[in-house]
């Protein structure tokens, strides 16, 4: 069911963007007189479809893409027939350049709508929910493995990013600071004020959601939310609202020192100062033998921000580009060998990034990162993508001469290639990730 529920999202997002992609190509098509013969969500073979005026609109098998066939465009169905004749005032190879140019930016400037559109929407109706920087700096933080491969040690306070202030806990692991040349945090560790460098090619440590959990957190103080039935906690009396100051005359402020000290204790009694209201009081407790006592802990309250519909188009808009900037930073740090290619996944790693639970807020911030990269992915000037034809396009608008049809069949097909190669190089990697773990 897990499986089933990671692949579904995956097809209904993949659908939704690949569908509005095409359909900014047919738009446009439409709008400059171009005749559209086919539009497909999906690759063939077909398994349905209708006829509606000129066009044949269709479903495909393969669901990891989709195509608008525009009559006399050298495109990926790679049918050249038709270009040895006249070229008739319908055919895209018989209008301006400047419209040519337009059509082809028309998938994109779709994406790159929807994912604003998503991001907008998401941040007015949900705002946003984040541990502060003044919470991180008061508590500080618990390192995890990764953390520790940086020097991260529990209890640090982080002070900023590069010298600079940071608004959020999830600042700290976001693709703005582990990318950054020469990143640093500022840290203060008791009375001491000191710098940890993040290293070159420190952002391959998160290669998937999971590594994430394995960086920092914030740290929580101690505070029962809620005694499990019939727990050593339970049968102690320990009620909810109680703080565990002291194990064994060991003092202890946060949940990660009291999780390390019960680990000492495993299948042992122990002796508890508990703090309830203003007083003080000493239970004697069983700890099981995992070194837990059995209750919730009530975490820090997470601060809430809500925005007006102008600041929500503000605030989408740019988390809409700060997208396209990371994986364009990543992009370029990949060919310099700082990012292993080994980040580089394929339709499996996105069904894993989507999960498994269908969460429909996480859903469409999915989407909308998956629209902003599609739109940024297709604008690289690689033959095969939109990025390809507006690069030959804008070649000719300045030198005035059109690349020959040869030429653009061949350089189609050089294209369809590379982005057949970069598919199967992406699912090894997914195929990879799944036997290493």
């Amino acid at each position: 069911m897990d499986t089933l529920i990671m692949v579904a999202q995956l097809l209904l997002g993949l659908s939704i963007l690949v569908g509005l992609h095409e359909l900014g190509h047919l738009l446009t098509a439409k709008m400059f007189g171009m005749r559209v013969e086919k539009f497909s969500i999906g690759f063939p073979p077909k398994i349905a479809g209708f006829k509606w005026g000129e066009t044949e609109y269709s479903i495909g098998a393969i669901p990891l893409g989709g195509f608008v066939k525009i009559t006399g465009m050298v495109d990926e169905s790679m049918d050249t027939e038709q270009l040895s004749n006249e070229p008739q005032p319908y055919e895209f190879r018989a209008k301006p350049a400047w419209q040519r140019l337009i059509v082809m930016l028309g998938g994109i400037i779709v994406n790159v709508i929807t994912g604003i559109i998503i991001f907008v929407v998401l941040v007015y109706q949900k705002g946003e929910t984040y541990y502060s920087r003044d919470q991180v700096v008061e508590h500080g933080i618990v390192a995890y493995d990764i953390g520790k491969m940086i020097g991260f040690q529990d209890g640090d306070k982080v002070l900023d990013i590069n010298g600079e202030p940071y608004k959020s806990l999830g600042e700290l692991s976001g693709g703005e600071a582990l990318l950054s040349s020469g990143g640093y945090y500022t840290v203060q560790r008791g009375d001491e004020t000191l710098q940890l460098e993040i290293p070159r090619g420190f952002i391959n440590s998160f290669s998937d959601e999971q590594s994430m959990g394995q960086f920092i957190d914030i740290r929580h103080p101690v505070k029962i939310y809620e005694v499990a039935p019939e727990s050593p906690a339970e049968n102690a009396g320990l009620q909810s609202g109680d703080r565990i100051l002291a194990v064994n005359d060991q003092r202890v402020s946060y949940i990660d020192e009291l999780q390390k000290t019960l680990s000492d204790f495993k299948g042992k009694e122990a002796s508890f100062l508990v703090q309830r209201d203003n007083q003080e009081i000493e239970k004697t407790i069983a700890v099981s033998d995992d070194g837990t006592i059995g209750f919730l802990n009530q975490n820090l309250e997470l601060v809430t921000q809500r925005f007006t519909i102008g600041e929500s188009m503000v605030k989408g808009t740019e988390r809409a580009f700060g997208v396209v900037i990371i994986n364009a930073k990543a992009l370029g740090k990949m060919f310099t060998g700082e990012v292993s290619a080994k980040n580089v996944s394929g339709p499996i790693g996105m069904a894993k990034i989507y999960g498994s639970r269908w969460d429909w807020v996480k859903f469409w911030s999915i989407t909308g990162l998956i629209s902003m990269i599609l739109a940024f992915m297709n604008l690289l000037p690689i033959p095969a993508l939109d990025g390809g034809h507006v690069m030959f396009l804008l070649y000719e608008m300045i030198s005035g001469q059109a690349p020959s049809d040869r030429f653009l069949e061949n350089a189609q097909k050089v294209g369809m290639v590379l982005l057949l190669a970069l598919m199967v190089f992406a699912i090894g990697n997914d195929i990879l990730k799944i036997f290493t773990g």
